[in-house]
């Protein structure tokens, strides 16, 4: 069923309370996709947060979520970490009753962030885990592809991060 309601939009300061919220709902449905842990995300204070809701405003940065009424459902963000590489996709996360084609939220999400990424270059890339075959099935299904190119995931449990790009022109 598709959520015709939900809106796309880029995060500010004062979404701050949000932001944690949904980033604790990530951490704790797949730890493994975010570099983070759960503890150290409840360590973060007020000021951290604000600073991460502010990424949907800072150049160079993005952070796009889908909100549902209320409910935020969703987030996508970027950033660009070097000039060689271009933009990388990051923190991406959808309510389990909100993914899905027929959802469509995912593919709402991933349009905001490839408008974003385009002004900084022609691919945009991702790196997911090597035990998360679900998201990579996922990443396929929009266009992204492996690269064959990976990093150590340097949290417990260890493994790979394996790098994924998709053409944006």
């Amino acid at each position: 069923m598709r959520h015709r309601d939900v809106v796309i939009r880029t995060t500010e300061p004062d979404d701050w309370q949000a932001v944690r919220a949904l980033r604790l709902e990530m951490l704790r449905d797949f730890p493994l996709a975010y570099g983070e842990t759960l503890a150290n995300a409840l360590d973060v204070e007020e000021a951290g947060w604000r600073a991460r809701a502010a990424r949907g405003t800072t150049h160079g940065q993005a952070s796009i979520v889908a909100i549902d009424g209320d409910r935020w459902v969703g987030h996508m963000g970027g950033y660009i970490p070097d000039a060689a590489t271009g933009p990388l996709l990051v923190g991406v996360y959808v309510a389990p009753d909100y993914r899905g084609d027929a959802a469509g939220v995912s593919r709402l999400l991933l349009v905001a962030v490839e408008e974003w990424a385009r002004g900084f270059g022609d691919t945009l890339r991702l790196e997911v885990h090597e035990d998360n075959p679900r998201a990579i099935r996922f990443y396929e299904k929009l266009g992204f592809t492996l690269t064959g190119r990976s990093r150590e995931y340097e949290l417990e449990p260890g493994g790979l991060e394996l790098e994924m790009i998709k053409p944006l022109r």
